[in-house]
């Protein structure tokens, strides 16, 4: 077999297991959506107030849409699916898992959206008064 030929076959055996990959994949979508707060600690917005939680949504709610849109952008090229699934899928179950809770902290904690240009509401929290050292004797 020519040298050209075999390299030629061994581009397209690579090209064609790329695809495969991809389906594969791409299946795992589903899946990674109800395993999402696997990923995520289940503790950490426990002491958060309103307004921290208010914050972290915000945030989390941008990653998510960034994420998904390097997603889209990706999955538009030769082995786009592949990509996709390798770069970004583990970040994005990830960030979603940690905005599952903290919409699980939201509710738990009763939180109420601050309207747009409202000032933001005092901490529910109680604040620690001042404490003093005691006097050495």
């Amino acid at each position: 077999m020519p040298a050209s030929l075999s390299s030629s076959l061994r581009a397209r055996c690579a090209v064609a297991a790329l695809v495969a990959a991809g389906f594969a994949l791409s299946g795992c979508a589903g899946v990674s959506e109800t395993i999402a707060p696997a990923f995520a600690d289940p503790a950490k917005y426990e002491l958060y107030d309103c307004k921290q939680l208010e914050g972290e949504r915000k945030a989390l709610a941008a990653r998510t849409a960034e994420l998904q849109k390097l997603m889209d952008k990706a999955e538009t090229g030769t082995g786009g699916a592949v990509v996709s699934e390798l770069a970004y899928r583990n970040d994005y179950v990830a960030v979603r898992g940690s905005a599952q809770l903290a919409e699980d902290a939201w509710r738990r904690n009763r939180c109420r959206e601050t309207p747009p240009g409202a000032p933001p509401p005092a901490s529910a929290s109680p604040q620690r008064p001042d404490i003093k050292p005691a006097p050495k004797r």
